[in-house]
């Protein structure tokens, strides 16, 4: 996982020349880019949906929005000086929904105060949710690099 710090970095940095941007300047955004991620890899899971039918989308789908999430907590590591990997609690939450809530809680957290015992929490809890939804260290490292190469590619496209 150390290694995606790196790769991260090197799309960050990518981003802020292309786009005249200092680091500092747009950590609000990230924060928020975060959580509308969390909110999109909840709809995709459907475990809230309690009123619903439709099961959830497929994994693939899935571990894509996750690792969506992934690309900006790297981020605000980075930004932070913070490039470590948490462990992962041993506590599990009673379920998915309780889990995105501890997610969102753990997001507000850093918002109002941004230092590395904030960070490696909402890490922490991100990392929880992953592997309540069945994913291993390996499956987001592909994923991860998978949607890094379209991350660059949409840079080099004008997304």
């Amino acid at each position: 996982m150390e290694q995606l710090f790196s790769i991260q970095r090197q799309l960050d940095d990518r981003i802020l020349k292309e786009h005249g941007l200092q680091r500092d300047d747009i950590r609000k955004e990230k924060l928020l880019a975060l959580q509308v991620e969390i909110g999109e890899l909840a709809n995709e899971t459907r475990c809230f949906k309690y009123w619903s039918h439709k099961p959830a989308s497929s994994e693939k789908v899935i571990l894509e929005e996750y690792v969506d999430g992934l690309h900006f907590i790297l981020s605000l590591g980075i930004d932070g000086g913070w490039e470590q990997i948490p462990r992962t609690s041993e506590e599990d939450a009673d379920s998915l929904t309780e889990q995105f809530h501890a997610v969102y809680q753990a997001a507000a957290a850093f918002y109002t105060n941004q230092d590395q015992t904030s960070y490696l929490t909402l890490f922490q809890t991100y990392l929880k949710l992953g592997e309540m939804l069945g994913f291993t260290e390996d499956d987001l490292q592909t994923a991860y690099k998978s949607k890094n190469n379209t991350n660059h590619k949409r840079q080099t496209e004008g997304y």
